[in-house]
C-alpha cells in the first residue's frame, strides 16, 4: 500500500513511520523542508519524501494521485501568536481539495476529545479541523486522544519538568481537572489498526487509557514512580496568564505553548464511550504503566521523537535551509582552531554536546545565558536534548537548533533560537585532523553591535576552553 504520512517530523509521525515501514507500506512523508528530515537507513528502501506546505496551495501539486490511504497529522497550535486555529483550517481545507484529487480511500485524523461544550480555543480548532476533513469524498476516520504520555510527549516532558524541580508545589485550580491519559504505544496501535479498515469509516472514536485522573493525581503518580515525596497544593487565585507563567518558567516549554495547554487543561477530556477498543481488539495500558515505559526510554536513551524539536518549541519558524550556509558579510566572527589528537574522540564529543552532558567549559555562564533569555520571553536552555549522544537536522539542542549534522563529515552547525539583537550561528568541522570552531553573529543595528562586544570579553575563556575539552 501507498500511505501519505503529513507531519511526519512531528511527535506522532515519527513514531508512526517505522511501524508502517515494518509493514511493508511504502510511506510518502511531506515535509517542508526535506534538509529537516532525517530517515533511518534501514527504512530508506520503503520511505519517499516530497515538500509540501499545506499553506501554500501549489506545493500539494507534488502528492502524487496514487495513493491509498493519508494521514493528517497536522496541528499548528502556537504556530502563530493568536491565529493558530486560522492557519488550521487553511491547511486542512488545502489537504482536503488535494486529497480529493488522489485514488486515496481513507484519511486518518488524530484529534483531541471534545466531550464539553465550553471548548477552548485549541480543542475547537482540531473539531473544526476534523468537520472541514470530514466534507472529503474520502471516507475520514478520527481518533480522539486526551494527554498522552510517552517518552518525549509534551505531557511527559511537563510533568516530568515540574515533579523533578519542584518538590512543594503551589498550583492553580485546573490541577483538580480529570483527564483519561493515553500511552503513546496505544495510541499507535489503534492508528495503525484503524488503517483501511472499512469498520472505521465515517466515523470518530474517543481513546483512552483505563484511568480517569486529575492532573495533580498524574503528578503524584509519576513522582511515585520516580520514588520521589512531592506536596502539592492546588489555590483558587492563579489566573490563566499565572498560569502559563508559571509553566513556561519551571518547564521547557514555550509561552506560546504554555498558553493553550492551560486553556485546553481547564476543559476535562475523558472518553464518551469504549467501542473502539472492541472493535480493533485493543486493551489500553494503566498510566502506570504508561510511565513506567516512557521512563525506561528516557534510562535507555532510546527516545524515538520529542515534543522538543517540533518548531512551535522554540523561535524558529523558517526553513532550515535558509539558514545553512553561514553569513560572512557585515558579520563578527570568533574563529579559532586546533589540532585533532583523535578524530573519533573529538566527533562523539561533539555529538555529546549540550542537554546533560553540558558544553564542557564554563557550564554555569552558559546555564546563566540560559536563565537571562527565559527571563526576555525566549526558549532558555531546558529543552536539553532528544538523545544523549546523537543530534539529527531539525533537532533543538539547549536555545539552538541544529541545522547540519554530518559524523562522517565531522560537521556540525546549530542555529540560535534566544532572543538575541541578531543571528547566530556555531560551527564545528574537522579538515585533514584540525578542529575549526566558529561562532558567527550577524547584528542588528547598534544594539546588536553593542551586544557582540558586551559578550566578547567572555568568549576568550570560555570558547578556548570548549574547543580544548573537544580535543582532549
Amino acid at each position: 500500500m501507498r500511505i501519505l504520512l503529513t507531519g511526519a517530523t512531528g511527535y506522532i509521525g515519527k513514531r508512526i513511520l517505522p511501524l508502517l515501514a515494518a509493514k511493508g507500506h511504502d510511506v510518502i512523508c511531506c515535509v517542508r523542508d526535506k534538509n529537516r528530515f532525517y530517515i533511518p537507513e534501514e527504512l530508506q528502501q520503503n520511505v519517499h519524501v516530497i515538500e509540501v506546505d499545506f499553506l501554500d496551495k501549489e506545493t500539494l501539486v507534488n502528492i502524487p494521485t496514487a495513493i491509498d490511504a493519508a494521514f493528517y497529522l497536522i496541528h499548528s497550535m502556537s504556530g502563530s501568536d493568536t491565529n493558530y486555529d486560522e492557519l488550521e483550517s487553511i491547511s486542512a481545507t488545502n489537504f482536503s481539495e488535494r486529497i480529493n484529487q488522489t485514488q486515496a480511500q481513507q484519511i486518518l485524523y488524530l484529534s483531541g476529545i471534545v466531550n464539553d461544550k465550553a471548548l477552548s480555543k485549541h480543542l475547537s480548532s482540531r473539531k473544526n479541523v476534523e468537520s472541514i476533513l470530514a466534507k472529503s469524498k474520502v471516507p475520514l476516520t478520527t481518533l480522539r486522544a486526551g494527554i498522552i504520555v510517552g517518552s518525549g510527549s509534551a505531557s511527559f516532558e511537563i510533568i516530568r519538568d515540574l515533579v523533578n524541580k519542584l518538590p512543594i508545589m503551589i498550583t492553580p485550580k485546573w490541577l483538580n481537572t480529570k483527564c483519561q491519559p493515553i500511552a503513546i504505544n496505544d495510541v499507535l496501535e489503534f492508528l495503525s489498526k484503524s488503517l483501511l479498515n472499512p469498520l472505521t469509516y465515517n466515523q470518530s472514536f474517543d481513546i483512552g487509557g483505563p484511568d480517569i485522573l486529575t492532573y495533580k493525581e498524574m503528578l503524584l503518580a509519576f513522582a511515585e514512580a520516580k520514588k520521589q515525596k512531592r506536596y502539592i497544593f492546588t489555590i483558587p487565585v492563579m489566573t490563566p496568564k499565572l498560569s502559563s507563567y508559571w509553566l513556561y518558567f519551571v518547564t521547557s516549554t514555550s509561552y506560546k505553548l504554555a498558553t493553550a495547554l492551560v486553556s485546553s487543561m481547564k476543559v476535562e477530556v475523558i472518553c464518551s464511550d469504549h467501542r473502539i477498543n472492541e472493535l480493533l481488539d485493543v486493551q489500553p495500558i494503566s498510566y502506570k504503566e504508561a510511565l513506567s515505559r516512557a521512563l525506561l526510554k528516557v534510562d535507555e536513551d532510546k527516545v524515538v521523537s520529542s515534543w522538543k524539536d517540533s518548531l512551535i518549541s522554540g523561535r524558529f519558524s523558517q526553513s532550515i535551509s535558509n539558514h545553512l550556509k553561514v553569513p560572512k558579510k557585515g558579520c563578527y566572527i570568533d574563529r579559532r582552531k586546533k589540532e585533532v589528537l583523535d578524530r573519533d574522540y573529538t566527533i562523539n564529543q561533539i555529538w555529546s554536546i549540550g542537554g546533560e552532558t553540558g558544553w564542557y567549559y564554563g557550564n554555569w555562564l552558559w546555564s546563566f545565558r540560559g536563565f537571562i533569555d527565559k527571563l526576555f520571553g525566549g526558549v532558555g536552555s531546558r529543552r536539553g536534548r532528544t538523545n544523549k549522544h546523537n543530534i539529527y537536522a531539525g533537532d533543538a539542542l539547549d536555545f539552538w537548533r541544529v541545522l547540519y549534522a554530518n559524523k562522517k563529515e565531522g560537521k556540525l552547525i546549530l542555529y540560535a533560537e534566544m532572543k538575541l539583537p541578531g543571528e547566530a550561528w556555531l560551527e564545528f568541522k574537522i579538515i585533514h585532523n584540525t578542529l575549526y570552531q566558529a561562532a558567527t553573529f550577524k547584528p542588528k543595528g547598534i544594539l546588536g553591535k553593542l551586544y557582540w562586544y558586551s559578550v566578547l570579553p567572555f568568549h576568550g575563556f570560555i570558547f578556548n576552553g570548549m574547543l580544548n575539552k573537544l580535543i582532549k
